[in-house]
C-alpha cells in the first residue's frame, strides 16, 4: 500500500498479550494510526520463561527494539534433551544462528519481563485497558467494536490477538472450543541456588519421563530458572486442583536433583492449569479482520512456538500491508503467508507423547476435544 494510504490506515488491535504488543508495534511503524484494546485492567503476566528464536529477534532488530528485549534476557547457544536420569538423547544449536546479516541467538526471557519490554516501547496512551470485547460487526470494509463498558470503536483493520478464547475469532471465523491435550503443567521460577546444581549456563535442557517431561529453562540475567513440569493427566479443567503429591507423583523416576526440585517447591507459587489448544482455523481473515498468535492458531508448547509465531504473525502482517495494494489484499497474503507454517507447527507439537504413554492415562482412546472447564 501507499505510505499515504498506511498513514490514513485506522488499526484496531484486540489483546495486549504478545501478538497484540508485537502486531502494535510493526504496524505502527507503518505510520498506521494504532490502538490496542485489552480487557484486563493492569497487565500482569503469569508463567514463567520461554525462548525467543533467532527469527524472533532478528524482528526485533527490524523494529528497533533488539537492545530493549536483550538487556532481559540471556542468550543461548543451544538446547540438549535428555532422558529422566540425566543420559543424553541429543544435542543441537538453535537453528537460524546463521540464518540472518548478523549471528542471532535464541534468548531466554521470563514472560513478565518479556511482555513489559514490548509494551515499554508502544507510544503512551496506544494502549487502553478495561475493554473487555463482547461483540464485532464486520461492515466489509471496516468493522465495529463493542466493549463491555460501553464504548464501541469503528476500525479500517482489527486484529484479533485475544487468544485462545478468542471472541473475534469465535464471532466471525470458527466456533469450535479449544481442545485439551491430556496434559497439566507445572510452571515455577525458582532461584538458580535452589536448582540443585543443575543450572550452569544459558541452555535449555529438556528431560523425558514417561508420560512426563521437565524443561529446565535458565533466566540467569535474573538468578534464575524456569522449572516447567508437563504431564500426562485426564482431569481437563482450566485450573486442576492439583496438589504436590500429584506433582511428586508426575516426577517419581527422574533425576534426584529434578526430584528435589519439586520437592522443595512452594505450590502456592506454581502455575498449575490443563493444556488446551485449538484445531487448525480455515480462514483468519475477512476484508477488514485478521487473526493473529493464539486466536489464530495457540499450540501446544512442546516446540516452543507459540510467542515465536505470534511474533512473525505481525512482522507478516505489516509485511503484507507494505506489499498489497488494499487492506483487502494484504490479509490474503498475510494467512497464504504464515498459516502453512503454522499449521505444521500445530500438526507437530501434538506429538508430545507415545501411544503407550497416552493409553496409560486414556486407556484404548486419545484426548478428545471437549469443552473447557471452568
Amino acid at each position: 500500500m501507499q505510505t499515504s494510504d498506511l498513514k490514513n490506515l485506522k488499526i484496531a488491535i484486540v489483546g495486549a498479550g504478545y501478538a497484540g504488543a508485537a502486531s502494535a508495534k510493526a504496524l505502527s511503524l507503518l505510520g498506521a494510526d494504532v490502538d490496542v484494546y485489552e480487557q484486563a485492567g493492569q497487565i500482569r503476566e503469569v508463567g514463567a520463561g520461554i525462548g525467543l528464536r533467532p527469527s524472533s529477534m532478528d524482528r526485533f532488530r527490524q523494529w528497533g527494539i533488539f537492545d530493549a528485549i536483550a538487556k532481559v534476557s540471556s542468550p543461548s547457544d543451544y538446547f540438549e534433551i535428555l532422558t529422566a536420569t540425566g543420559d543424553p538423547i541429543m544435542k543441537d544449536t538453535w537453528p537460524e544462528i546463521d540464518d540472518f546479516a548478523e549471528e542471532t541467538k535464541t534468548h531466554l526471557i521470563h514472560r513478565g519481563d518479556f511482555i513489559e519490554a514490548l509494551l515499554g516501547v508502544l507510544p503512551e496512551g496506544m494502549v487502553h485497558l478495561g475493554h473487555k470485547l463482547e461483540s464485532i460487526q464486520d461492515k466489509g470494509d471496516s468493522s465495529v467494536l463493542t466493549f463491555a463498558n460501553g464504548r464501541t470503536v469503528e476500525a479500517d483493520l482489527v486484529v484479533g490477538a485475544d487468544g485462545i478464547k478468542s471472541v473475534v475469532r469465535q464471532n466471525l471465523f470458527s466456533d469450535k472450543a479449544p481442545v485439551f491435550s491430556g496434559e497439566h503443567a507445572y510452571r515455577a521460577v525458582i532461584s538458580v541456588d535452589d536448582a540443585h546444581g543443575m543450572v550452569v549456563d544459558d541452555n535449555l535442557r529438556m528431560y523425558i519421563g514417561r508420560g512426563t517431561k521437565i524443561y529446565l529453562l535458565p533466566l540467569r540475567h535474573r538468578g534464575q530458572v524456569s522449572f516447567d513440569v508437563t504431564t500426562l493427566c485426564a482431569d481437563g479443567s482450566w485450573s486442576p486442583a492439583a496438589t504436590k503429591d500429584d506433582l511428586m507423583a508426575a516426577v517419581q523416576g527422574f533425576d534426584e536433583r529434578l526430584v528435589g526440585i519439586a520437592r522443595d517447591l512452594d505450590m502456592s507459587a506454581v502455575n498449575i492449569r490443563a493444556v488446551y489448544d485449538i484445531d487448525s482455523v480455515d480462514t483468519w481473515h475477512s476484508d477488514s479482520v485478521a487473526l493473529v498468535g493464539d486466536a489464530a492458531h495457540s499450540m501446544l508448547h512442546h516446540q516452543g512456538q507459540g510467542a515465536n509465531s505470534a511474533i512473525l504473525d505481525a512482522g507478516g502482517l505489516a509485511d503484507a500491508l507494505r506489499e498489497a495494494d488494499s487492506v483487502k489484499e494484504a490479509l490474503a497474503l498475510y494467512q497464504a503467508t504464515r498459516k502453512p507454517m503454522t499449521d505444521e507447527l500445530q500438526r507437530i507439537s501434538r506429538q508430545g507423547w507415545t501411544e503407550d504413554e497416552i493409553n496409560d492415562v486414556f486407556p484404548g482412546q486419545k484426548p478428545a476435544a471437549q469443552q473447557p472447564q471452568d
